[in-house]
């Protein structure tokens, strides 16, 4: 009441008595006043911790070619390293020096307060073009474990990308205390110019081409047919200590497993959400998602008497019949026991899944449960809107901007989410737009809660021309604040049944249950984990199958919901949720900040 009487001179000034205006203007006024009292009030127990991101050309070789030019942070591959602690503010200064347009994604962040630091090219800012900047700011509280940041235009987070270790304040609720941790980020490698092959593949409509490697933290390992030096990441550990290995997938398109020989885990944390601990001898990671597991250096001496055991992250191919080409090889680092390594022994190596071991995949998946603690959110039992949503792939006309495509052929890749495949806004970003209540020509509020027929979603009849045709759109789904979804989420065989990785941005979901086949909710929901079900952010819908997921929309704002394959995003598997202002300042999206980039 103080501010708007504070206000109340100015506003009847500029607006006369025009009171809509005036009520515009107060909440312009206000509102950048309340965030500022929110975020000191929740960041007075944290710290500010700053970084610039100089984001520019690396000269670098990989796989024994020629050094080529990535693009890359601080001149880093992968990127830094942020590490706060619960409760802190990061604030980053984007420099960018590269040739090309930049945005970061604070992968995993809610962006409470702050929806404007999300990142998402056109969908919450316009990119950052060449020799141009902007300062992300946001606050990391309720949130602990490992999430990642990572470039979110063009193929740019080939090379852009790096973790986010969130310390809690307390001791984490972990079976043992580590004595050390390690950040493993799992990435693939191109011996080319990514920007490149995201541009061609959009221009003809083809997909790209598959990675030439995989890499752990940037390195391909010893498996390839290369013996150049420093290709091999390390990771040092002493008997009998405890290790939290902080596993975050990079990779483009590929999800992987993880094993390290004569080695298990105990998986205590995904998405940056405690998990009740669960034993296995591999972890299954899905593009986006992160993993963090204990790994006790136990490991039977006379089983390596070199010390010395390898990790190997191999890929997944969920596709059925098949899908693109993948790259059949294996990135390892190398887990070396201090006091007894030698080097003239070789490593030990694992023995791998399968290719295509969907069993293994789906067990690892499946089994995981939440650690239900006090004071954190549990799963909402109350539902407002149920949505049915396929997510596949299929084709489209050729748009005007896919110069390079074939007009006179059949239709192009496409992929979709209920029929719907999305294109992004190229004169405004979504959030712009609809904070400034300007969706007319930009974006519709029609994105369907069922798809628009209802079909064998996985019978290989349904795999047809008719079924297999979508048409390009910019819809999204508008959710009041607090409103609770319930969302089934159904791969079909349109092309290829796939595991695909989807991902929604400001929000955390709870997974009640999957499965194969066509969902079917009289058979499904009595199997639904209501006590205790994993909370993240990012799911492998099964391939071929199902997940239902439930999440409640308290955060306000324009939030991507996308496959996180970039392949698959590129030709619009992806929609956007629209979440209403709630009734305070504080439950209300912020206006810009000033240095917000324009397009």
């Amino acid at each position: 009441m103080h501010l708007c009487l504070l206000h109340y001179d100015t506003c009847t000034s500029l607006c006369k008595d025009n009171m809509a205006c005036c009520s515009s203007l107060l909440r312009l006024m206000i509102l950048p006043v309340a965030f500022a009292v929110l975020v000191i009030a929740s960041v007075a127990h944290g710290a500010v911790v700053e970084h610039t991101f100089n984001v520019g050309n690396l000269s670098i070789s990989r796989l024994c070619q020629p050094e080529m030019i990535i693009t890359a942070v601080n001149g880093q591959l992968p990127g830094p390293t942020i590490n706060v602690t619960e409760g802190d503010t990061v604030v980053v200064h984007l420099v960018n020096e590269s040739p090309y347009n930049m945005t970061i994604h604070w992968h995993g962040v809610f962006q409470r307060g702050s929806q404007w630091a999300d990142g998402p090219s056109m969908i919450t800012q316009c990119p950052v073009g060449p020799s141009g900047n902007y300062t992300y700011r946001f606050n990391v509280s309720d949130q602990e474990g490992t999430l990642w940041w990572h470039a979110h235009i063009s193929f740019l987070r080939a090379t852009v990308y790096g973790a986010i270790v969130l310390n809690p304040r307390a001791a984490a609720p972990f079976p043992a205390k580590p004595d050390a941790e390690h950040v493993v980020l799992l990435g693939e490698w191109w011996n080319a110019n990514v920007v490149d092959l995201e541009r061609m593949a959009f221009l003809t409509g083809i997909p790209a081409r598959n990675a030439d490697a995989y890499t752990i933290n940037g390195k391909p390992g010893d498996l390839y047919n290369c013996t150049a030096a420093n290709q091999t990441e390390v990771f040092r550990v002493r008997r009998n200590e405890t290790h939290l290995l902080r596993i975050i997938n990079a990779a483009l398109n590929t999800p992987l497993f993880v094993k390290v020989a004569g080695h298990g885990f105990t998986v205590v944390a995904v998405d940056a959400s405690y998990t009740t601990p669960y034993a296995t001898d591999v972890v299954v990671i899905a593009p986006g998602q992160t993993v963090d597991a204990l790994m006790v250096a136990d490991a039977n001496a006379t089983a390596s008497p070199g010390g010395r055991f390898y990790m190997a992250a191999t890929p997944y191919d969920s596709a059925v019949p098949s899908g693109p080409p993948f790259s059949q090889t294996t990135a390892t680092a190398v887990v070396e026991y201090v006091g007894e390594a030698d080097d003239a022994v070789p490593p030990v190596l694992p023995a791998r899944p399968d290719y295509n071991d969907t069993a293994t995949a789906h067990r690892f998946w499946s089994n995981l449960t939440a650690l239900v603690l006090p004071g954190k959110p549990t799963v909402p039992l109350a539902v407002d809107t149920h949505m049915f949503v396929t997510v596949g792939l299929g084709v489209s006309d050729c748009q005007p901007a896919q110069l390079l495509c074939n007009r006179s052929a059949p239709p192009v890749f496409s992929s979709s989410m209920n029929n719907a495949s999305f294109v992004a806004p190229t004169a405004i970003s979504l959030l712009e737009a609809h904070f400034s209540n300007a969706s007319a020509g930009v974006y519709t509020r029609d994105f369907p809660d069922t798809p628009p027929v209802v079909f064998d979603y996985t019978g290989d009849e349904s795999d047809n021309a008719t079924m297999q045709f979508t048409t390009k759109s910019t819809k999204v789904k508008t959710l009041r604040y607090n409103e609770t979804v319930e969302m089934v989420l159904q791969n079909t065989r349109l092309i290829a049944k796939e595991s695909h990785p989807m991902h929604i941005h400001g929000l955390n979901f709870f997974v009640l249950a999957q499965g194969f086949g066509n969902y079917d909710e009289a058979t499904a929901a009595p199997l639904f984990n209501l006590v205790n079900p994993q909370e993240r952010n990012t799911i492998a819908v099964p391939t071929g199958g199902w997940a239902v997921i439930r999440f409640v929309a308290n955060n306000p704002g324009m939030w991507y919901m996308h496959c996180h394959f970039e392949a698959h995003i590129e030709f619009g598997l992806a929609m956007v949720f629209e979440v209403l202002d709630g009734p305070t300042p504080e439950t209300s999206l912020p206006p810009p900040p000033a240095d917000l980039p324009r397009c």
